[in-house]
């Protein structure tokens, strides 16, 4: 190498351009050199006697050999990367035969075996190679620059590079530990942090490595140090670097927790800092430390105060202000509680954080708050069943217990005798100070008299003892006074000394008294004392040891006690809080975000799977998420049902059956029409993947047939189940048809008809309920008319007729529906029913009124009867209708069609041409339309001409019904009214010309009648009348509007959800009468407002509806008559104008309401408009229409109100504006100011004062012209396009004159169509005359 390194240098300068070949020849070589020189220098490096000029040759050689190679390897390197960057524009495929083709061999292959070679010759100790032993720094520099050349690849991170970073790894290992280099490697960490993402977790493997194996561990706290000196403002600037030092830190805290919790204290700093990744990378660290080191209950009280500084930490960052850091401790407290290492004493806190972050306002926040929650529920350490009104019992009991215990303690306590020689020590320094003050008082003093006469020494003595142990001081002193007066003789008072001073003797005497009867006692019992001792001396010395270990059983049981309650405690907290949250996690089961109604979902799962009790509300409400569009959220609602109910425990598959069956029907107990649909949508997708067992059919079948002992319910439950299951599978039902019709329709009196009905809802799934298909080539399904289901059927409503049970009309509705569903001539059948029920109420009329009485009165039929007949009349006539329009038509269609397929298959080749005009028509798909609408005309001329005609059997039932709806007087029954009005809308349904004739009468009986459920109905017939004939109905479109303001909380509820269908279907003309709408968005009725609320979500959808009406639901709320008070109305606009987001339509209603201001008749409406204008997202542009029309609203400005709401939009306007943009936010601030100061005439000087005056006369020009245009622009709030100032000048002048002298009217541009009132007392020729016909138009012309 020393004499051909020249040769080998020429090869480096020269690689890009020398052939491959030669380059493989020199790796070869150099690897070949430097191999056998590692070989060689162990021993010379052991040769002592080795020369100068000998080391100094082996150094130059290590030196050339290490040099080559390393700069051969990083020139290889070099292409190898150029190659990859080419291979990411040409493609994937022939990725290796490109890298062969540019070097001649596979490249990657070979840099494990260069770098393990230049580690085996570190590892030699090439140190006695340098004078002094001193190893240059540059070649250690060369060799590790390399390593982390190497490293900048971003293909080193692949698996398959995984020996070479092992490798790299082990080579820089050996450079810091035998060669110094930690300082240089900490700076080169940092900076590929820096720079290169893909390098966090490859450096924390190789770090982690360092400091275990190596022995490394400072260069952990190096690195550290480094981090933690980076300013945070930088990092906030450098989001790069600061996402690989978030990475870094985190997986190093999951590799090296212990070792890197020394060096925490250094990264607290960026928990204040800017960037949010380096904050939930020191969070996450702390997390790990809290799981992998400071985890058991026995921790040193260092490391529980660590760890309870981290949690404390943890905590406090819930409420951070970016919602990433908020989001991510939520997971990291999530992993805690999982692990179980979160400690007892703060599960409380975290839950109710937990519950706290609901409420968020950022979905992916509220999504970790439900995990977390979920955790603690899975983790809690308390109880299998979490039902807090369980716990409550337990815990009020075992409290009771506890107070007991403590009460008796303190009693023990308090009865024990204590020493009196204890207690005059304590009561001596506050006695003395007492004494010494009484003592000084004047002599003269007169005390008053405290002995009685016939008082003994005993006596005054306890009296004595009792104030002292009173704590009365001074009153005892006083009465010792009195008793050395008055017992000179007898002892204790009589014994004086003439040495002691007086406080002296004073204390002494009443330290006798006090101590006295102790002392007293000894002194009259010593004999018997020491017998006492003497003979019972052991048991004097038993006695304390059995009272300690008493006394120690006791308080351990009190522990215990306490523990105990403290445990039950915190366990119907946590309850509680879970009670709390499945209240607020309940509400965002419908939220947009799919990810979020999963984890709901999931979370009711668990919280039905602890039996808390409010978690069966969520999996009731998580039903009709079935049918949503999202696949993730309907495969959710079909895996949490599987479940809850697909796997029941139980020893036998009849006893999980059981389980099942016993669980479904619990669902079924109260459900609504709406939640028995979702659960049989659920169960058949269950059977139609056969994941239903077959005993659970079984054990169905053995309960609706009573061959095991069920209860009613039980039984009725089971039919219904059967129902269900017959959606996924009919051979179900329709193999076991004779059985569900004995089951149900037996012969048996009274009639079960709850039973009834549910074996008839079974039997409807055996066919297909949809429209059918034309293209169908089999013949619908349906039984002959002699079947013994129709037979059945007819018969039990046919003697139910005449019996007053309030369960026949519901089930006779399902019958009805049943027969015209699956019946051959259903007509027939049901006309036959019609005439047995008609001929029984006849029968009934006879039998009330014999000849005499038919002489003197009219004869009167039994309420329930009339009400029974119309009821069925009205069923079988809507029955008849939709027989008609899809079971008819369609099979008429399907006909159609096979015989055209017939006529196409028998003509011959020679026939098939045809006329051109037939063709194109053929072509063009008219000649099946031209069939379809001849079929749908025939249909629509059945039900004109023939279903009501005086020879039918339905118009038999016309006259008697128009009179019960036409005498509300007469026939006042509630019930009676109902089933009429209901029956009058079925029978209008039929005909467009009978629907014409009796409209008045049903908007008559809308308005007038007193019944709530009298006025629902005809809500709802009026609704399906608007989609059948909406031309008919168009005119009377006033009148349910109207409706939304009913003093009944349920005809506006229904009248709400009625208006919402046939607005969103466009089946009524949107004016401005849904302002009636937008007072439902306050209405003291939750499910009412929140029915409004969802209508303008959904209207908010269509183009530009909301925003068109705007400018009309703003006139009508804010009027004084007609309108809502000024809070409702500022509620009502803030939910509506969020709708507005678009910056052309922000701009437009800003100049209209800022016109609105002129026409504008009250002080209250000029608050109504300014809180508007001060809620819509306004922009520079917006501001500048504001400017434009300031004088409009100028002169209102000295209203506080006004003057704060246009304040407020300044205020907003300011948070985001551009630098160049606040020179008209200040002087539109400005302005506003003068104005409200000193009124409009200040903008004049303003102006003026600001150089500005020779726009005044174009402002004053503007605003005349505006001030003359208040009227057109009133009169087209519809249209949204401001009237051209000079044009209506010229064309209106005089109207200009008359409109300045008098306040104009504001004109509705809704109302100049429809000027109708809402009175019901509507005549002939009051009834609207007007059928314009609807137009179904698109969301676009919407707009005009």
């Amino acid at each position: 190498m020393l004499e051909h390194f020249d040769t080998v240098y020429s090869i480096l300068h020269h690689f890009r351009s020398i052939d491959p070949g030669l380059k493989e020849d020199t790796l070869e070589f150099l690897i070949k050199v430097v191999s056998r020189h590692s070989q060689e220098l162990p021993a010379i490096l052991d040769d002592a006697a080795l020369s100068v000029s000998d080391r100094r040759a082996h150094l130059n050689a290590l030196k050339m050999n290490c040099y080559a190679l390393i700069r051969l390897l990083e020139s290889f390197e070099t292409i190898t990367s150029q190659t990859s960057l080419m291979d990411l524009d040409l493609g994937g495929k022939g990725k290796k035969a490109r890298a062969k083709a540019a070097h001649g061999f596979d490249w990657e292959e070979e840099r494990q075996p260069i770098l393990q070679l230049l580690t085996q010759l570190l590892q030699l100790d090439i140190r006695h190679l340098w004078n002094h032993s001193v190893i240059e720094e540059e070649f250690v520099s060369l060799v590790t620059g390399c390593c982390y050349r190497l490293l900048e690849n971003p293909t080193i991170s692949h698996q398959k590079n995984r020996p070479t970073r092992e490798a790299i790894t082990r080579l820089l290992g050996v450079s810091l530990t035998r060669y110094n280099h930690m300082l240089s490697a900490t700076v080169k960490i940092i900076q590929m942090l820096q720079h290169f993402e893909h390098l966090a977790s490859v450096l924390v493997a190789a770090v982690s490595l360092w400091a275990t194996e190596y022995g490394m561990k400072s260069i952990v706290g190096e690195i550290v140090r480094e981090i933690g000196q980076k300013c945070p403002q930088e990092l906030n600037r450098d989001s790069s670097g600061a996402k690989g030092f978030a990475a870094f830190l985190t997986e190093l805290a999951e590799r090296v927790p212990a070792i890197l919790m020394s060096s925490m204290c250094i990264l607290l700093d960026h928990l204040d800092g800017e960037s949010y990744m380096m904050r939930n990378a020191v969070l996450a660290a702390m997390a790990e430390m809290v799981l992998q080191v400071l985890n058991g209950d026995q921790l040193e009280e260092a490391a529980r105060d660590t760890r309870d500084q981290f949690l404390d930490t943890l905590q406090a960052h819930c409420h951070d202000v970016n919602s990433f850091v908020r989001s991510r401790v939520l997971q990291l407290f999530t992993r805690i509680v999982q692990q179980k290492a979160l400690p007892l004493t703060r599960f409380q806190a975290v839950v109710t954080l937990a519950v706290g972050r609901l409420a968020d306002k950022s979905v992916l926040v509220c999504k970790n708050a439900i995990q977390l929650l979920a955790s603690f529920l899975a983790n809690n350490p308390f109880s299998c069943k979490l039902s807090d009104t369980d716990l409550a019992g337990p815990l009020q009991k075992e409290t009771q217990k506890l107070q007991e215990m403590r009460a008796k303690r303190q009693s023990a306590a308090a009865s024990a005798v204590l020493d009196p020689e204890e207690e005059w020590e304590a009561m001596l320094p506050e006695l003395k100070f007492t004494l010494q003050q009484l003592l000084k008082l004047p002599q003269e003093e007169e005390i008053p008299k405290e002995i009685a006469t016939p008082e003994t020494t005993e006596e005054v003595k306890g009296r004595i003892r009792q104030l002292l142990a009173k704590a009365s001081y001074k009153q005892a002193i006083i009465l010792t006074q009195e008793a050395i007066g008055h017992f000179q003789e007898s002892a204790p008072f009589s014994h004086v000394d003439p040495e002691e001073s007086e406080e002296t003797r004073f204390l002494n005497l009443l330290g006798a008294i006090f101590k006295g009867p102790a002392v007293s006692t000894q002194e009259k019992n010593p004999q018997g004392s020491e017998e006492n001792m003497g003979t019972g001396q052991t048991d004097g010395k038993d006695k304390p040891s059995v009272s300690e270990a008493e006394r120690s059983r006791e308080k351990d049981e009190l522990a215990k006690q306490e523990l105990l309650v403290q445990y039950l405690q915190d366990a119907y907290s946590f309850s509680l809080k879970i009670t709390e949250a499945i209240s607020i996690i309940s509400k965002m089961m419908y939220e947009n975000t799919t990810t979020v109604v999963q984890e709901v979902i999931e979370f009711f799962v668990m919280a039905f799977q602890f039996e808390v009790p409010q978690a069966l509300f969520g999996v009731r409400r998580m039903l009709p998420l079935i049918w949503s569009k999202e696949p993730g959220v309907r495969e959710a609602v079909l895996n949490a049902y599987r479940q809850l109910y697909l796997s029941p425990k139980g020893d036998s598959a009849r006893a999980k059956a059981q389980a099942l069956i016993q669980n479904l029907s619990l669902l079924l107990v109260d459900a609504s029409v709406g939640t028995i649909q979702c659960l049989e949508e659920i169960i058949c997708e269950f059977v139609q993947k056969d994941e239903l067992k077959p005993a659970v059919t079984q054990l169905l079948w053995e309960r609706a047939t009573e061959k095991v002992p069920c209860s009613h319910l039980e039984r009725c439950s089971s039919v219904m189940l059967l129902g269900m299951l017959a959606r996924g599978k009919p051979e179900i039902v329709g193999s076991n048809l004779d059985t569900l019709v004995n089951i149900g329709l037996d012969e048996k009196f009274p009639q079960d008809y709850r039973l009834a009905q549910q074996v008839c809802h079974a039997i409807a799934n055996i066919s297909d309920r949809r429209k059918p298909s034309v293209d169908k080539c089999h013949p619908p399904f349906r039984l002959p008319q002699e079947h013994r289901l129709f037979e059945r059927l007819q018969e039990v409503v046919t003697k139910g007729f005449v019996h007053p049970d309030p369960l026949w009309i519901p089930f006779k509705e399902v019958a009805v529906t049943l027969i015209y569903q699956l019946a051959e001539g259903p007509e027939l059948i049901c006309a036959h029913i019609l005439q047995g029920c008609a001929k029984q109420a006849l029968a009934k009329l006879e039998e009330q009124s014999t000849p005499q009485e038919a002489l003197k009165e009219t004869p009167v039929l039994s309420t329930f009867l009339l009400m029974n007949l119309l009821s069925l009349a009205g069923d079988v006539a809507l029955q008849q209708l939709i027989h008609l329009e899809q079971a008819v038509s369609g099979e008429l269609g399907r006909r159609r069609v096979l015989r055209e397929e017939q006529e196409h298959k028998t003509k011959e080749p020679k026939e098939k041409i045809v006329n051109t005009e037939t063709t194109m028509e053929e072509e063009m798909g008219l000649v099946g339309a031209t069939a379809d609408d001849t079929e749908a005309e025939l249909i629509r001329s059945i039900c004109e001409m023939e279903l009501l005609d005086g020879k039918q059997t339905l118009a038999a039932f016309v006259p008697l019904l128009l009179k019960v709806c036409n005498n509300p007087g007469v026939y006042s029954n509630s019930e009676l009214c109902a089933a009429a009005s209901l029956t009058l809308g079925k029978f209008c349904m039929i005909s467009a010309t009978f629907c014409d004739s009796q409209l008045r009468l049903l908007f008559t009986m809308l308005e007038k009648s007193s019944l709530p459920i009298l006025r629902s109905n005809i809500m709802i017939v009026t609704g399906d009348l608007a989609i059948r004939f909406p031309n008919l109905v168009d005119p009377w479109t006033p009148h349910l509007y109207a409706r939304l303001r009913d003093p009944a909380q349920q005809v506006r509820k229904t009248a709400g959800l009625v208006m919402t269908h046939l607005i969103l279907k466009d089946m009524v003309k949107v004016k401005g009468q849904v302002s009636e709408m937008a007072v439902l968005l306050i209405d003291p009725v939750p499910q009412i407002a929140a029915l409004a609320k969802n209508f303008f979500n959904e209207l908010s959808h269509k183009g530009n509806a909301i925003y068109n009406l705007l400018p009309d639901i703003i006139s009508r709320l804010s009027d004084s008559e007609g309108g809502v008070e000024e809070e409702p109305f500022h509620t009502i606009m803030k939910q509506l104008l969020s709708y507005i987001t678009k910056d052309k339509q922000t701009e437009s209603l800003v100049e209209k309401l800022c016109q609105r201001f002129r026409t504008a008749r009250t002080e209250r409406q000029h608050r109504d408009l300014a809180y508007c204008v001060s809620q819509l997202p306004l922009t520079e542009r917006g501001l500048r229409k504001m400017l434009d029309n300031f004088d409009c609203f100028g002169d209102k400005l000295s209203d506080e109100s006004i003057f704060s709401a246009f304040l407020s939009v300044v205020s907003k306007l300011r948070r985001g504006a551009k630098p160049e943009g606040k020179a008209i936010i200040d002087e539109f601030e400005q302005k506003l100011r003068a104005c409200h100061t000193r009124g409009l005439d200040a903008i004049e000087e303003l102006e003026i004062g600001q150089g500005l005056s020779q726009k005044t006369p174009a402002a004053k020009k503007q605003s005349a012209v505006s001030r003359h245009q208040h009227l057109a622009s009133a009169a087209s709030d519809n249209d949204f396009i401001t009237p051209e100032p000079r044009r209506s000048a010229r064309r209106h002048p005089n109207t200009q004159q008359r409109a300045m002298k008098k306040k104009p009217r504001i004109v509705f541009s809704s109302d100049e169509s429809s000027e109708e009132e809402l009175s019901a007392e509507m005549t002939e020729d009051e009834t609207p005359k007007k059928t314009t016909p609807i137009r179904r138009a698109s969301a676009r012309r919407h707009r005009s």
